[in-house]
């Protein structure tokens, strides 16, 4: 263990940390300055390069009793895998003891364990260093199985989000450097839509024990399903209220008090969590439904934007005062 000598340098960090703490709920707090102090006693606050919050715990965001603390450390290169993962130990039972994380039997853990592993779902810390994002490789920021992300994660869309949805919470703004090598197509939804049908069937497989708590599963499905969905269609962050009615508004007339019925369940159940399982099944028809209207939404958008081209191209090329004619130098 690093020995820093005493709380003075810890009261420095925070001091930094304070500003930026702003607006965020006291758990959330508490829980970012342990993390920080603890990393600055192991290793020294000096090998981070930056420290970004993301998600739902920031200020005037989509914060509910199911949210987990999205945290990631951007760590110099030099830093090396070992200390890395000794720290992250720690994390964990930190993430206990601010109750983002339910302590769970063995067993427990390693049901769960497949499904966090694979999609970083209620993980609250990333550890990453400086290479990696910069080169934009999606699972080694996020310490993801390299398979399941190659194949299923919507890479592009969930970079796009953290860039767009977050804050520096100490350290440099490293954001702008993988902007440009972000490409949205079309490919990242369908990865989208397997990837979360894969966590609701997930959910539906564990549903029948209780200690597992499957309807949490379910509920971030949706969550990123309308999350990446909306990305998908409008490239902006807005909180879920705001893309509900979106995506309501998306439904035919007769849908729509059935769509209004569906999100009002999701959105209570965020508040207050309990195993639902007509809305469970509901879940899966749902996901398909998001990413299938986000696709035919973008579509049409970029055939209406052709068209509106096509037709003032055609206006200025018959609309030519003959006097105009010959060109004069």
């Amino acid at each position: 263990m690093q020995d820093t000598g005493s709380d003075e340098v810890d009261e420095k960090i925070e001091h930094k940390l304070s500003n930026n703490l702003r607006g965020i709920n006291e758990q959330s707090r508490n829980y970012i300055r342990d993390i920080v102090v603890l990393i600055n006693r192991e290793i020294g606050i000096n090998k981070i390069i930056s420290i970004i919050l993301f998600g739902s715990q920031q200020a005037d965001n989509d914060n509910t009793i199911v949210s987990d603390c999205d945290l990631l450390f951007i760590f110099k290169n030099r830093v090396s895998d070992h200390h890395i993962k000794e720290i992250e130990r720690y994390f964990i039972a930190l993430e206990i003891k601010h109750k983002f994380k339910e302590p769970t039997s063995k067993l427990t853990g390693n049901v769960l364990s497949v499904i966090q592993q694979s999609t970083g779902m209620f993980i609250s810390h990333f550890l990453t260093k400086r290479k990696y994002w910069e080169q934009a490789v999606f699972y080694k920021i996020f310490r993801v199985n390299k398979v399941f992300s190659a194949v299923f994660a919507p890479r592009n869309i969930v970079l796009s989000n953290v860039i767009q949805n977050s804050t520096i919470l100490y350290g440099d703004d490293l954001r702008n450097i993988i902007k440009p090598k972000i490409k949205i197509s079309v490919r990242e939804m369908f990865r989208s839509t397997v990837m979360n049908l894969f966590i609701s069937f997930f959910a539906l497989l564990i549903a029948p024990k209780k200690e597992l708590n499957s309807i949490k599963y379910q509920l971030e499905a949706i969550k990123w399903s309308l999350k990446a969905s909306n990305y998908y269609c409008f490239e902006d962050s807005e909180l879920l209220n705001t893309i509900v009615e979106r995506f309501i508004s998306f439904e035919k007339p007769k849908a729509k008090l059935k769509a209004k019925n569906f999100y009002f369940s999701f959105l209570e159940l965020r508040n207050q969590p309990f195993n639902n399982l007509k809305f469970m099944l509901q879940c899966p028809f749902r996901i398909l439904k998001i990413h299938i209207k986000a696709i035919l939404f973008r579509k049409l958008t970029k055939l209406t934007k052709r068209q509106i081209y096509e037709t003032k191209f055609e206006v200025k090329e018959y609309d030519i005062s003959p006097r105009d004619f010959p060109l004069r130098y």
